[in-house]
C-alpha cells in the first residue's frame, strides 16, 4: 500500500507543494492513521475510545525523507533568466531536450553521475542499428546466458538458440531481456570482426561523439556495476540520435511480440513493459512514441521517453526516481515542454550580414512562448569541413536554443581569407 501511495502523489501534486506536511497528511489518510480522529457511531456520536494512533514505521519515515530530499534538489533551469519554471520531480536528475536543436528545456542535476539500469539498452540498440542488419543471425553463446542470476530480466533464451537481430532487439527493448542484450552486442561485435568488448568500446565512443561527457558503460544490459554510469544529458543525446532510426520506433511501439518456434529456438511471447506506450494503462501518454524503462536497487527507477506533438519532438530522461513516480514525473515534464515552448523556423529570420543565404537543414530555435526573437544573441561558427559555410548558434539569455546553417557572405569570406585564399 505504501508503494502505491507514492504513485498517486506525483500525479496529484503538480504545482506548489508543502512537501513534508502534505506527504505526511496523505500518508496518514491512506494508511488509516486515526490520530486526531475518532470513529463515529450510528447515532452520530464520536467514539473516541476506539480511536487508535498508528505510527509510521521506520521504513516509511525513511521513504518520506528520501522523497522530500529528492524533490528539493534544485532545478537549474528554474533559475535561468527569462525561462519558464518547470515542475518538481521525485527523481534526483531529469532533463527535457528538443530533438531538432538539442536545446535543453528542463534541467535538474543533468550532469550528475547516475546509474542507468536497463535504459542502457537504448544505446545497445543504437550501436546495433548502426553496425548490423535486422536480418542478421544472433547466436546465443554460453557467455550470453551464463551471467544471469535469479530475478534478472529474461525471456528464457538459451545457449545455442539462433534468432534474428530484429527478434533479439524486440526482446531487448520490449521485455528488457538481459541475455538478448548481451547477444546483440556479442554478435554485432563478431560481425565487425571483433567481439563483445569491441561493442562496449563502441558504446562509449559513440556517446562521446554525440557530445556526452559523463558516461562509462561496461555492459549492454544495465545490470549494476559501479563503473557503469551515465547522466541525464548524455542519455538525452542518445535518445535524440535514435530519432534518425525509424526501425527503433517500429520495434518499441510493438505492444505484444512472439518469437515463433523453429529448429533453433522455442516459442517466446512477451510484451512492451513501458506503461506510457500501452493505451490500456493508466500511465499511457498519447504523444509518447518510444522509450525504455529501468530499475535496480542501486539505480532506482529510470526512464527515457521520446514524444512527438505538432511537429515538435522531445526526449525526457528521469534518473534515480523514488517511489512510483517515474511515469507521472515524465508526463508532467513532457506536458511542460510541449505547452510552455515553441519551435521557430529561422529560415526567413536570419538577419546576420555575414550570411549570404540560409542552407537547407534543421534551422530552428526553441524558445519560451512569448519570447522575442530580438532577444537572441548569435555566434558564428565556421564549418571546417565545408568551405564557405557556417553555423549560426543562437542563445537566449546565455542558454543555447538552436542554430541555422548558412552560406557565408562574400564580404565575410574576403575579410577572413588567409594568405592562401582560404578562410
Amino acid at each position: 500500500m505504501f508503494e502505491e501511495l507514492f504513485g498517486g502523489l506525483a500525479m496529484r501534486k503538480d504545482c506548489k507543494r508543502l512537501m513534508s506536511a502534505a506527504l505526511l497528511f496523505v500518508l496518514c489518510m491512506t494508511l488509516g492513521m486515526t490520530a486526531f480522529a475518532a470513529e463515529t457511531t450510528q447515532s452520530g456520536e464520536k467514539n473516541t475510545e476506539n480511536a487508535e494512533k498508528k505510527e509510521l514505521t521506520e521504513e516509511e519515515k525513511k521513504m518520506l525523507e528520501e522523497l522530500d530530499k529528492a524533490y528539493k534538489i534544485p532545478t537549474e533551469s528554474n533559475a535561468w533568466e527569462g525561462w519558464v519554471k518547470g515542475p518538481g520531480t521525485y527523481g534526483e536528475a531529469a532533463i527535457v531536450m528538443e530533438v531538432s536543436t538539442g536545446a535543453v528545456l528542463y534541467a535538474k542535476n543533468i550532469d550528475s553521475k547516475q546509474y542507468p539500469a536497463s535504459i542502457t539498452k537504448v544505446l545497445t540498440a543504437l550501436i546495433a542499428l548502426e553496425n548490423a542488419e535486422l536480418s542478421d543471425e544472433v547466436v546465443f553463446s554460453h557467455d550470453s546466458v551464463a551471467f544471469l542470476q535469479p530475478g534478472d530480466s529474461s525471456v528464457g533464451l538459451k545457449e545455442g538458440n539462433v534468432i534474428s537481430m530484429e527478434q533479439a532487439l524486440h526482446a531487448t527493448l520490449l521485455a528488457s531481456a538481459n541475455e538478448a542484450a548481451y547477444a546483440v552486442g556479442e554478435n554485432t561485435g563478431k560481425k565487425a570482426g571483433y567481439d563483445y568488448n569491441w561493442f562496449i568500446e563502441q558504446m562509449n565512443a559513440r556517446v562521446q561523439q554525440l557530445g556526452g561527457v559523463n558516461s562509462h558503460f561496461v555492459n549492454t544490459n544495465g545490470l549494476h556495476d559501479a563503473e557503469h554510469y551515465t547522466c541525464a544529458r548524455d542519455m538525452a543525446l542518445i535518445g535524440r540520435e535514435l530519432f534518425k532510426h525509424p526501425e527503433f520506433f517500429k520495434i518499441v511501439q510493438t505492444l505484444d511480440y512472439t518469437i515463433p518456434a523453429s529448429e533453433t529456438v522455442e516459442e517466446h511471447v512477451f510484451y512492451q513493459k513501458d506503461k506510457m506506450l500501452r493505451p490500456e494503462n493508466s500511465n499511457y501518454y498519447k504523444y509518447a512514441v518510444g522509450g525504455k524503462t529501468g530499475f535496480t536497487s542501486d539505480a532506482l527507477s529510470t526512464l527515457i521517453t521520446m514524444a512527438e506533438k505538432d511537429g515538435v519532438q522531445l526526449v525526457c530522461v528521469v534518473l534515480r526516481t523514488h517511489g512510483k513516480n517515474v511515469y507521472p514525473d515524465t508526463t508532467k515534464l513532457l506536458k511542460y515542454g510541449f505547452k510552455k515552448f515553441e519551435k521557430i523556423d529561422m529560415t526567413n529570420q536570419v538577419q546576420s550580414e555575414d550570411a549570404a543565404e540560409v542552407l537547407p537543414g534543421d534551422n530552428y530555435v526553441v524558445l519560451p512562448k512569448g519570447a522575442a526573437l530580438s532577444e537572441l544573441e548569435t555566434e558564428l561558427v565556421p564549418d571546417e569541413d565545408s568551405e564557405g559555410t557556417a553555423v549560426l548558434r543562437y542563445t537566449y539569455h546565455e542558454n543555447y536554443v538552436g542554430a541555422a546553417n548558412i552560406k557565408l557572405s562574400e564580404s565575410y569570406r574576403k575579410a577572413h581569407a588567409t594568405d592562401d585564399g582560404k578562410q
